[in-house]
């Protein structure tokens, strides 16, 4: 009978718009939470076969709510170094920190946005409890090869591990113009010595002392390298011969290793082992070539003495850069890579779980995961003291709400109508 089927519709048409007004309430109720997608409601009609082309039977309406994950929202700059978002399609790996930090298999979560700070151990954990999850670093700061398809590899965050550091010295720029005059056989001069500080392997400081002596021959000196941290002794001695042609005047010409290292012309530069054990390349500068060390009728002239490496320092806070790598900042000036944060792709973004915190889970209806470097690929860049917030347009969701508000009335008024037609019928017995 067609009135039962008007009465079943309006039940219908009660149902979806109840459920449509759930997911409004929702998106408003978060329209200020960071990282949280809104949800949608779509109605669907049905349509029931009567077999009977000339009569009509209300088929009433269904509904379904969808979680609209790809849409973004808009980044928010904040105060906190590792508050991190995606500029772009893609998701952080996260997991829930009880279980990351029990030794046992973890489900990893996806979340497109987080607020992360340490707790007391140290593990970056965001207010919901989901631990930041990262590959670990070597202690040459490169990153191991891990599969991309796979969650392996993937640990919680844990800045702590890294209270201090020291970076060794391994590169030294010595430029410098000894006096030509100096190497007149008939007016010998020097010698002269120039003291370098670099960093062992324990970040202790030790001396590198060069003594420049002329050899008798013009043109010709000798320099001996000697390291405080071998006692004093000579870790390398070389003859240099300078060019006094028209053009490379002054210029390396020749460079004879006696002890040490052999100079490597192609580069410029003596590798030298000292004491600790470390290896310190040395530029000099190349044969022919201005800079490093000249001989010029000038005075004797440092104009450019470095070095890389650090003291000990202590750790002083973490910021992620665009490519997903965690950098420990030290108050040494050191920095160096302690993780890498790989940005998660997924096929279906809609198909996946919604989960507490606002992350998400891996669904048959998601797809399959791919582990990208941050900036590659179809993923966007990470960005430290950012925040994406809701993806809830308040305008939009008022708007609904009053269509939803009104859709519900009118199919109470439906029900209302079937009720006093029935009424009638049911006056005719009397």
């Amino acid at each position: 009978m067609s009135i039962s089927s008007s009465l079943a519709a309006g039940v219908s048409g009660l149902n979806a718009n109840a459920q449509r007004l759930a997911s409004i309430s929702d998106n408003i109720a978060n329209s200020s939470t960071f990282g949280y997608k809104r949800s949608f409601t779509d109605f669907n009609a049905l349509v029931t076969n009567s077999g009977n082309a000339s009569r009509f039977t209300a088929g009433g309406v269904s509904s379904s709510t969808l979680r609209m994950v790809d849409e973004r929202g808009q980044i928010q700059a904040s105060s906190n170094a590792t508050d991190i978002a995606i500029n772009g399609r893609g998701f952080l790996p996260v997991a829930n920190y009880t279980s990351a930090i029990s030794g046992d298999p973890f489900k990893t979560a996806l979340a497109t946005t987080g607020s992360f700070r340490p707790n007391a151990a140290g593990h970056l954990v965001d207010s919901a409890g989901n631990a930041l999850l990262g590959w670990p670093a070597s202690l040459d700061g490169s990153f191991p090869s891990f599969p991309r398809d796979a969650v392996d590899g993937l640990v919680p965050i844990n800045i702590f591990h890294n209270q201090f550091a020291a970076n060794p010295t391994d590169q030294m720029s010595v430029q410098l113009n000894l006096p030509s005059v100096d190497s007149d056989p008939t007016s010998l001069g020097g010698p002269h010595d120039i003291a370098l500080e670099y960093f062992g392997n324990q970040g202790q400081t030790h001396i590198l002392n060069f003594e420049f002596t002329p050899t008798g021959t013009d043109n010709e000196w000798t320099v001996q390298i000697t390291d405080s941290d071998s006692g004093g002794a000579v870790i390398g001695e070389y003859t240099m011969e300078f060019s006094d042609s028209p053009t490379g005047g002054g210029t390396l010409a020749s460079v004879t290793t006696v002890s040490g290292g052999v100079y490597v012309p192609s580069y410029g530069i003596i590798p030298l082992t000292t004491g600790s054990g470390g290896m310190i390349d040395i530029d000099i500068g190349r044969l022919g070539e201005a800079g490093g060390i000249t001989q010029l009728d000038s005075g004797f002239s440092p104009s450019l003495l470095s070095k890389n490496g650090s003291p000990v320092g202590i750790l002083q806070g973490v910021e992620i850069d665009e490519g997903g790598i965690i950098q420990a900042i030290y108050d040494s000036g050191f920095t160096r890579p302690i993780y890498q944060v790989p940005v998660i792709d997924v096929a279906n973004p809609n198909g996946l779980v919604p989960g507490d915190g606002q992350s998400f889970g891996i669904s048959l209806e998601s797809g399959s995961i791919f582990l990208w470097d941050a900036g590659q690929g179809p993923v966007g860049e990470t960005l430290g003291f950012a925040r994406e917030a809701s993806s809830v347009d308040v305008a939009q969701e008022l708007t609904q709400l009053i269509q939803t508000q009104r859709a519900y009335s009118s199919n109470a008024k439906i029900i209302q109508t079937v009720d006093e037609m029935l009424q009638e019928t049911t006056n005719l017995k009397r």
